[in-house]
This record gives C-alpha cells, structure tokens and sequence, in this order.
C-alpha cells in the first residue's frame, strides 16, 4: 500500500527492538527519492511534557484518529521503510502538516 503526506501510519521503531508500534506522521510525498519503499515520518506522542510539541485535536483529523490525546514531536525524525509500516491509522489535515514541517524546517535550518 501506498501512503501519502499526512497519513498517520503505525509502525515498528527502528530505535526500539521490541517495539511493538507507534504513531509516526508521514511528511514524505510522491516526490521523495523511494516513495513507496521508505517514507520521511515524525514520531506522535502521548506524553505532555514536551513544550515543543505540536497537540492534535480531534477536528485535526480528516480520517480516523488516535484513542488518546496525542501530539507531534517534530523533533523525532525517521526514515521508515515500507516493511515496517503494521497499519493504516488516519489522515491529519493539511495546516497541521505544514505547521509540523515548518517547525522541523526551523531545527534544521541555520
């Protein structure tokens, strides 16, 4: 299956061995060298703690949505590989991605 920017995908860790999934936010798109094999994700969290993170509503969810209160940590970048990938969560609408972008951009930028 293919997925696209703003799908939220369940997948395994690449840092955690016995990861049983997380919430990863894809923000690759069909432009991206190995669409399709390997997509550019951040990691979605349930822990507040974190100021910088960027907290989801319900109403941010054009499709599904999370069981718990959950945000972004734009922060948490991976590369994750299709074989990865276990389901198919939902889709966050468009201004919450950009949102999400601009401030990873803002990290890496000097």
């Amino acid at each position: 299956m293919s997925y696209g920017r703003g799908d939220v995908v369940i997948a395994l860790d690449p840092f955690k061995k016995d990861s049983s999934g997380r919430p990863f936010l894809i923000v690759s798109d069909e432009e991206t060298p190995f669409h399709e094999e390997q997509y550019i994700a951040l990691s979605l969290t349930t822990k507040t703690w974190y100021e910088e993170r960027i907290s989801l509503s319900p109403d941010d969810w054009v499709k599904g949505g999370a069981p718990q209160s959950s945000s972004i940590m734009s922060w948490y970048i991976n590369s994750i590989d299709e074989d990865l990938i276990k389901r198919y969560q939902g889709r966050i609408r468009d201004g919450i991605v950009e949102e999400t972008t601009a401030q990873l951009s803002e990290y890496v930028h000097d």
